[in-house]
């Protein structure tokens, strides 16, 4: 890395801060031959951490309090006015506007986002829930003085309001009762124009997964079109993407020192809108436009590439696949260059994803005060979302799976962040002691994987120059750790909890990860498995498969195995329920057959089937929407050419064929099979899929029986 030469050069005093003024970082980082000065606002040398020799940071919290921290900590953010007036607010600083009701809980973005405010002393208001019909409800709280931070909860409003055959849901898990219809389509945007109808002089600032998966021209699967980057359409100031806590803080306190909403454009993990053609000083600019252009080389802090533009990628599907396979290329925080994508007259900026969070910044964030229930208002009217989260822990952040349906890594990154033991045990402990209900049952330690925890690159210098789509596809990379032993050691603290009875394990299993340590599915299988574990292997096909980026079904067998042999050794009669999706690109109507054979085979008759949803920004989403796979360079040849599953009838028999035991899919897996040229499989016998047309006198359509959850139980009389 070369040597370091660090000083420490103090600024003016700001006198719009209250209590000792602050100093200024000037790091002077000599690099190959030539350095970079960064300024940085800071008190000590503490409240920093060099990452590489190009990019220096400050810790989530070292920027000095916000003067209204003398209020201290509220018991929960406000909702009224007349909360603000207990508290004896004036007005909020911030306030958070939110599809989803109000849990003062981390698992929560908006109380999560509200509760870090609050601790840099920044007055926090929430607004969950209005009627958007009228810009009324947006000035209960009055204006903040600061900026409204709009989000459309922990879903995307229009994946939370319909389903993948575009039905309207009959229910909203993140609503009191679970009532529907209390947010509406894209709900982003139309919070954003209330707010500006109630307060035109307010900043605004887009967050969450709804803006962050939103944030270039993007395919819409609900209206079947390409839709511009949420930012231009919800005529906002800026939008945050990713995880969002470094970006919301640096806001607040450059807006709370007076600095303009327009002044802030050099701020990672945002995107903001300029005139077309112009670019900050010092910027050099790379078109990328053509696909057929080199990967460019340079200085990646002072360039930026220029994407097919919003009017290119909706005309030419090619252009729209390389876009994506662009965006995905630029999304490691070591290497990723800023990104520009024109609309019409505006250039839309995306500068470089944020810092990923240290060990001890997620702590911070976990160890909030949170009342981790909802808020009192909802007079005790249960949540699902909450019922189904408040016995639970978050241990980490990330994914580096890198499934090509999945839009958590275009959201969370793929670099794995995790809390440490001592902050999971003191959140096992709130659980214990402050939610209502609690039995000792812990019903996940997770994340968006189970088996990810303390996983990394063996080379944080790897690491920092991978431009890998996934860690584990094709195969699992040699230069990642497979080391189980941080979780399996968290688990036997965690279980060793004074009042825990039980441990369970909710999220997934990565299989193909967990398959490098047999001593963590031992330690899963004799203490975390309450007789069945959800696992998703996703199809038996390798021409699906590898457009999912997901394992062969070989690693899945060899998981089966060691599960079904440590169950065993532990006297415990136990099942895994696989998961298998139906309609994603790639998908022939052959393999669903293959599949559904398969699973005959095995014993298996799925009864929830989940279809491919094409959501935002997701690489089988670009599939879907083009025809061409992303994965690899667009090259305008046959090779990136993708198999689509798209008419409703087709999408609707792909569902069949994985419950082929329902009687309702009989007629339309009999007309298929007859396509096929496989009347074989229609008949009573034990190899057929589905029984004749007319069953024999007096027999039941199919032979039923019990599926493997039912498996070693007597009936009940």
């Amino acid at each position: 890395m070369g040597n370091w030469r660090i000083s420490l050069i103090a600024g003016d005093p700001n006198p719009r801060t209250l209590g000792e003024p602050p100093r200024h970082l000037v790091l002077e980082i000599p690099c190959a031959h030539a350095f970079r000065i960064v300024r940085l606002p800071a008190v000590s040398s503490s409240l920093f951490q060099i990452v590489s020799p190009r990019v220096v940071k400050p810790t989530l919290f070292s920027h000095r309090k916000h003067w209204a921290k003398r209020f201290g900590v509220s018991p929960v953010l406000p909702m009224s006015r007349a909360e603000m007036d207990v508290l004896g607010w004036d007005a909020c600083d911030v306030i958070v506007v939110t599809g989803d009701a109000y849990i003062d809980h981390p698992s929560f973005g908006a109380a999560l986002i509200g509760r870090v405010l609050e601790e840099q002393g920044f007055r926090v208001g929430i607004i969950a829930q209005p009627d958007w019909r009228s810009p009324d409800a947006f000035a209960a709280l009055g204006a903040p003085t600061l900026f409204f931070g709009i989000t459309a909860g922990n879903m995307d409003s229009m994946v939370n309001l319909y389903t993948s055959e575009r039905r309207i849901r009959s229910d909203d898990a993140y609503s009191p009762d679970g009532k529907p219809g209390l947010r509406p389509d894209r709900a982003s945007l139309v919070y954003s124009q209330r707010c500006r109808e109630a307060f035109p002089d307010v900043p605004i600032v887009l967050g969450g997964v709804e803006a962050s998966l939103r944030r270039i021209a993007h395919y819409d699967h609900w209206s079947e079109k390409v839709r511009r980057g949420f930012l231009l359409d919800a005529k906002a100031d800026l939008l945050v993407y990713g995880n969002g806590e470094r970006q919301v803080l640096e806001i607040a306190h450059r807006l709370a020192g007076k600095e303009t909403i327009a002044d802030l454009i050099d701020i990672r993990g945002t995107a903001y809108t300029r005139p077309a053609g112009t670019r900050p000083e010092g910027f050099t600019e790379i078109d990328m436009r053509d696909p057929a252009a080199p990967v460019p080389r340079g200085d990646r802090l002072t360039s930026v590439l220029r994407m097919p533009s919003f009017e290119s990628v909706t005309r030419s599907p090619a252009a729209y696949a390389h876009a994506s396979r662009l965006l995905h290329l630029e999304s490691n925080p070591g290497n990723a260059r800023a990104l520009v994508q024109r609309h019409n007259d505006r250039d839309l900026w995306l500068n470089p994803p944020p810092i990923p969070l240290t060990t001890a910044e997620m702590d911070q964030v976990y160890d909030m005060p949170y009342s981790r229930k909802p808020h009192p208002s909802y007079d005790g009217h249960p949540i699902p979302a909450f019922e189904m989260i408040k016995f639970s822990v978050t241990i980490l952040r990330g994914c580096f799976g890198g499934c090509t349906f999945c839009s958590l890594t275009e959201h969370e990154g793929r670099i794995i962040q995790s809390r440490s033991e001592e902050s999971i045990a003191r959140e096992i402990e709130n659980v214990r002691d402050k939610t209502p209900g609690f039995t000792g049952v812990i019903t996940d330690l997770g994340g968006p994987t189970a088996n990810m925890y303390r996983l990394a690159c063996k080379s944080p210098e790897i690491e920092a120059s991978c431009r890998r789509l996934s860690c584990v596809y094709p195969t699992v990379c040699p230069n990642m750790g497979t080391d189980h032993g941080p979780l399996i050691k968290l688990y036997r603290k965690a279980r060793a909890t004074e009042g825990v009875k039980k441990i369970t394990i909710g999220s997934g299993i990565r299989f193909d990860l967990a398959v490098k340590s047999p001593e963590y599915i031992k330690e899963l299988v004799t203490h975390h498995v309450g007789g069945y574990l959800k696992i998703a292997p996703e199809h038996t096909e390798m021409g699906a498969l590898s457009k999912m980026q997901k394992p062969g079904i070989g690693d899945y067998e060899e998981f089966k195995k060691l599960f079904d042999e440590f169950s065993k050794a532990a006297g415990k009669e136990q099942y895994l329920i696989p998961y298998f999706m139906a309609g994603h690109p790639g998908t022939t109507d052959l393999d669903m057959l293959n599949l559904a054979l398969w699973c005959k085979k095995q014993g298996f008759r799925p009864d929830q089937v989940q279809t491919f949803l094409p959501t935002p920004m997701a690489l089988a989403s670009a599939m879907f929407h083009t025809g061409r796979s992303p994965l690899a360079r667009i090259d305008g040849q046959d090779e990136n050419s993708v198999y689509l599953v798209k008419g409703e009838k087709q999408r609707r028999l792909q569902k069949a064929f994985l419950r082929y035991h329902a009687e309702e899919n009989f007629p339309i897996l009999r007309e298929a099979l007859i396509d096929m040229g496989r009347r074989d499989l229609i008949g009573h016998g034990k190899e057929c899929l589905v029984p004749p047309e007319r069953p024999r006198p007096g027999e039941r359509p199919y032979p039923t029986r019990n599926p493997p959850k039912a498996r070693g139980r007597k009936p009940r009389r």
